[in-house]
């Protein structure tokens, strides 16, 4: 690492801020993380995140976040809120404690906004450094942004556009076009900074459209996707969704257009009851207390750079330093996939059975495009994971696995598909299930195509054998309307009458004749 600099109060930070500060990948070809830990002491909250699982789209074993407010009233006093010292002082105090259970190796920890800026910074590095024994890394703005737009590429590796950050105390913007980030600018314009400004409403405006000014000179033009990272926009996303009804309470990948925003921020500005809106949303009292200043710095950025689209990050600065420590070769993977694989060889009951199942059923899918592909492929690697749930809630779980869990790299109709094949992976229907309350996100063709997929696993894995097997071949001829299957000899006692019934229903779904014969040796 390189030596301390110091920024204009005195606060010390590095010049080349290196995460972790020793290789967390034993080589580029690593599967496994090694167990890390994460700190950020924002302006508004610190939060622990351990990353655990597969290298390329961790887990998180363990995160928790304390709502601190170290930047509240700093406008005024140009010190730390010294409640908010306190408080995050104790945090850092069990976060420290609870690592060394864990086994995460030296937690990396990062100050932002409030801590480089405040006067009595330095004194409050120092004290956490005494009192907790951990190394605190107070980072420039510029760096923030960075690590912020790293940590959307972690979930969208060749992801383009313009990264918007907002913590308590400021706002970065960086960009993002085919893996790498790009510029990256730095403003003060948090909602923390904001709710202490003085003059109202109307000041905030004009240093709100003058500090954007002064940002889209150093930027240029960014009419690209507009992916938004931190908690006040989440909590505006949430507003967003329990606006309109919205049935997947999914915040990674949310999609919004413009003038939805504007709709919402609106919705907003007009509410009489704030709380009320609040608990309906499932917002906390203190990320609320923000959100209206947020949402007046979200709707002015939405009007200077006129996205195309809007998109919701929950990958942000842990991510990123996650994501500055991984090799080329690790970060050209697939997050999904990956994550599957991960599962596959942790949960199923024949790992690698997945990858012969993906080349049985492919034939199915001769005309699919890539994005469609690597569904399918992600979908046979979990066929199996979810083995151990009781039989009559076993489609839901599958279906919640994909829908509802942590995954990146999966759009929400996307997620939706993969639920609805690895639900038909164990139920030939799709009524009275969790998919009823989702179906609005994905059309009829894909609805259809999903069950297909769904039953062809559900068929595949009733010829179960070793993960290097050889179960035959499918052929589907579309204009004759025939699905055949041609049995290896070492399949053929396998095909039962339970699996005759599933071939059935399969070649049904296709609207095709089956056709059963013997494959050569």
């Amino acid at each position: 690492m390189s030596a301390p600099e110091t920024n204009g109060n005195g606060a010390k930070r590095t010049a080349a801020f290196t995460p972790f500060g020793r290789a967390i990948f034993d080589k580029p070809s690593a599967r496994k993380l090694r167990r890390v830990g994460v700190v950020d002491v924002g302006s508004n909250s610190v939060r622990m995140v351990v990353f655990d699982g597969a290298a390329r789209s961790p887990a998180y074993f363990f995160n928790e976040k304390i709502m601190c407010g170290l930047g509240a009233g700093m406008s005024e006093t140009g010190r730390l809120n010294p409640e908010g010292r306190v408080r995050a002082l104790n945090a850092l105090s069990r976060f420290a404690l609870l690592a060394n259970a864990m086994e995460t190796g030296p937690l990396t920890c990062v100050a932002t906004a409030a801590v480089r800026d405040a006067d009595d910074g330095v004194e409050f590095h120092r004290e956490v450094e005494e009192k907790t024994g951990l190394k605190l890394w107070i980072i420039d703005g510029r760096e923030e942004a960075r690590l912020s737009a790293q940590g959307v590429l972690l979930g969208w590796p060749g992801a383009y556009g313009l990264v918007c950050d907002i913590g308590g105390s400021s706002m970065e913007l960086a960009e993002i076009k085919g893996g790498t980030v790009g510029r990256c600018v730095s403003s003060q314009l948090g909602p923390l900074k904001l709710r202490d400004m003085k003059g109202g409403r109307k000041a905030r405006r004009a240093y709100i459209t003058e500090t954007l000014n002064a940002m889209t000179g150093e930027l240029g033009e960014q009419e690209d996707r507009l992916f938004l990272v931190g908690g006040s926009w989440r909590a505006i996303a949430r507003i967003d969704m329990e606006r309109r009804g919205y049935p997947l309470h999914v915040l990674h990948e949310y999609r919004m257009r413009a003038n939805s925003v504007r709709d919402t921020l609106s919705y907003i500005h007009n509410c009489e009851d704030l709380d009320s809106l609040r608990q309906r949303a499932g917002v906390s009292s203190a990320r609320m207390a923000l959100v209206p200043q947020a949402a007046e710095v979200l709707r002015e950025v939405v009007r200077f750079f006129k996205p195309h689209d809007i998109a919701i990050s929950s990958y942000g600065i842990r991510e990123g330093m996650l994501y500055e420590q991984m090799p080329q070769q690790l970060r050209d993977r697939d997050p999904l996939i990956e994550a599957c694989r991960f599962t596959e060889a942790k949960d199923a009951r024949v790992p690698g059975f997945g990858k012969v199942l993906y080349h049985f059923i492919m034939p199915l899918f001769k005309n699919a495009k890539p994005e469609r592909v690597r569904l399918i492929k992600a979908a046979c690697l979990l066929h199996d994971v979810n083995w151990r749930a009781h039989p009559e809630y076993r489609a839901d779980i599958c279906f919640d696995t994909a829908t509802r869990a942590n995954l990146g790299g999966l759009k929400h109709a996307e997620r939706v598909f993969l639920g609805l094949a690895l639900l038909h992976r164990y139920s030939n229907s799709s009524g009275h299930t969790r998919f009823d309350q989702v179906s609005q996100l994905i059309d009829g063709p894909l609805r259809r195509d999903a069950e297909i997929l769904g039953k062809a696993m559900r068929f595949g894995a009733m010829l179960w054998l070793q993960r290097d097997a050889n179960p035959g071949a499918l052929h589907h001829y579309p204009k004759k309307k025939i699905l055949e299957l041609a049995l290896a000899p070492e399949a053929t006692p396998l095909f039962g009458e339970v699996a005759q019934a599933r071939f059935s229903s399969l070649a049904s779904s296709l609207g095709a004749e089956p056709v059963v014969k013997s494959a050569a040796r």
